[in-house]
């Protein structure tokens, strides 16, 4: 399985910009997505989830209302939409995988068998 992100890049505070995963060596379809961040000094930490269809969408706390996740299972593609950007959402982006089909893991690291090599995202004040 690999894992493709792309799309960060520097921003202004308030601005938007569009996260892409591209997924290959696996159906697609059939497993959930997620987006992490890290921010320097810290810990991974979970962004939003969502399950193999679409259906069920999750975020954390400090993003609800700002980002949302989405997905087209005909590109193999999941999305991460973030909008009115702050300094603190500065971070390497990760997108993430679970080992196992129909699974929804949401924020258990530890279930993501499979990573993005991550995208640096920049919001400046």
């Amino acid at each position: 399985v690999q894992l493709q992100a792309s799309g960060g890049g520097l921003v202004q505070a308030g601005d938007s910009l569009r996260l892409s995963c591209v997924s290959s060596g696996r159906t697609f379809s059939s497993y959930g997505m997620a987006w992490f961040h890290q921010a320097p000094g810290k810990e991974r930490e979970i962004v939003a989830a969502i399950n193999w269809s679409g259906a069920t969408t999750n975020y954390a706390d400090s993003v609800k209302g700002r980002f949302t996740i989405s997905r087209d299972n005909a590109k193999n593609t999941v999305y991460l939409q973030m909008s009115s950007l702050k300094p603190e959402d500065t971070a390497v982006y990760y997108c993430a995988a679970p080992g196992r089909p129909y699974v929804y893991v949401f924020s258990r690291i530890n279930e993501y068998a499979h990573w993005g090599q991550g995208t640096l995202v920049t919001v400046s004040s």
